[in-house]
């Protein structure tokens, strides 16, 4: 069970959550509703226009998900400074955009600033592009961040276990980031081996 840096106490994590334009707002909705402890809630102007079209619910509706929100804009916010005490950063989905500034050490808003916080407070990174196919700038810039110390999940949904509708690839990919956040859930079955032939 995850420990909180700020309060020690098992299950108090706290998790910044960057939503940016890419398609695949359903991934970042899935996670806030099953994302356990503290959640600071970052939505990018694009993400903004990318969540009404796919999901049919007003941005302001995830902020009843978080447990602060805090506009792209507002560098002076708490995750902009390594001094904010938060455990891990998700960027889902993660922009083609956002991944280049992030990999250059751009840090221009605040979910670019905070990934950066992560990094250089050897803080757990994960990002998730949905993107496809990959160029050769995008693949060099995922591998620059994977040697960086983040973690690179991109949104490739498995079906071993024989998904049944959209949901149930979303679920494929939110538990893997929660997995990788070190954090239980019941989202889709672990990997039980093939099957004994008969």
């Amino acid at each position: 069970m995850p420990l909180s840096m700020e309060t020690g106490v098992p299950g108090a994590m706290r998790t910044v959550v960057g939503v940016t334009g890419a398609s695949g707002s359903a991934y970042a909705v899935t996670l806030l509703e099953n994302l356990e402890g503290e959640i600071d809630l970052i939505v990018s102007r694009d993400a903004e226009d990318v969540i009404r079209m796919e999901t049919g619910r007003e941005p302001k509706a995830l902020e009843g998900l978080a447990t602060r929100t805090f506009r792209n804009d507002d560098l002076a916010a708490p995750p902009a400074s390594g001094s904010t005490p938060f455990d891990a950063m998700v960027i889902v989905p993660c922009s083609g955009t956002t991944i280049a500034k992030v990999a250059a050490g751009i840090a221009d808003n605040l979910i670019t600033r905070a990934a950066a916080v992560a990094l250089k407070e050897g803080r757990t990174l994960v990002l998730v592009p949905r993107e496809t196919p990959l160029s050769p700038i995008m693949l060099e810039n995922l591998t620059r961040l994977a040697r960086a110390g983040a973690t690179v999940l991109p949104a490739m949904p498995g079906f071993y276990n024989r998904p049944k509708s959209v949901q149930d690839l979303v679920d494929f990919v939110v538990g893997r980031i929660l997995d990788h956040l070190g954090q239980a859930h019941s989202l889709v079955p672990p990997w039980q081996g093939a099957p004994p032939k008969a």
